[in-house]
């Protein structure tokens, strides 16, 4: 089964912008690992796309982008997702999220009733993944 997931570590936050409504979290280069049925390699991509929360409530400040993220959590319902997003992402209930950026900067932590994740363009192979 072919399976696809964005690697936080490493991936690029552009813009993280606040309403009522929503928290957008814009990365500007997510960076995507993909395993093909079949394959023993890995591949690695980058694409750009937008995570976005429904009714956040916010703990802290929201830290100034663009940032690079050094990993995380992602708590849906009763499924963490450590330092990866699946693709793709679209769920309902209770949503957590805590991403550690890179730098002398405080994480960005966030919940909601709402999490999906929107790409945009077409994802740019990077090269394989070897096993050394």
């Amino acid at each position: 089964m072919d399976s696809s997931s964005i690697q936080l570590a490493g991936s690029e936050i552009g813009a993280i912008e606040q309403t009522q409504d929503r928290l957008r979290i814009h990365f500007s280069r997510a960076i995507i690992v993909k395993t093909m049925t079949g394959s023993t390699e890995k591949t690695l991509w980058w694409q750009a796309g937008d995570l976005l929360l429904d009714a956040p409530e916010l703990v802290g400040d929201l830290p100034a982008a663009p940032v690079t993220c050094a990993g995380g959590d992602i708590d849906d319902n009763i499924y963490t997702y450590r330092d990866m997003i699946p693709l793709p992402l679209e769920s309902r209930g209770a949503i957590r999220l805590a991403l550690t950026l890179q730098g002398d900067l405080p994480p960005l932590i966030a919940s909601g009733r709402a999490i999906r994740l929107e790409m945009h363009d077409t994802p740019k192979y990077q090269h394989h993944i070897r096993d050394e």
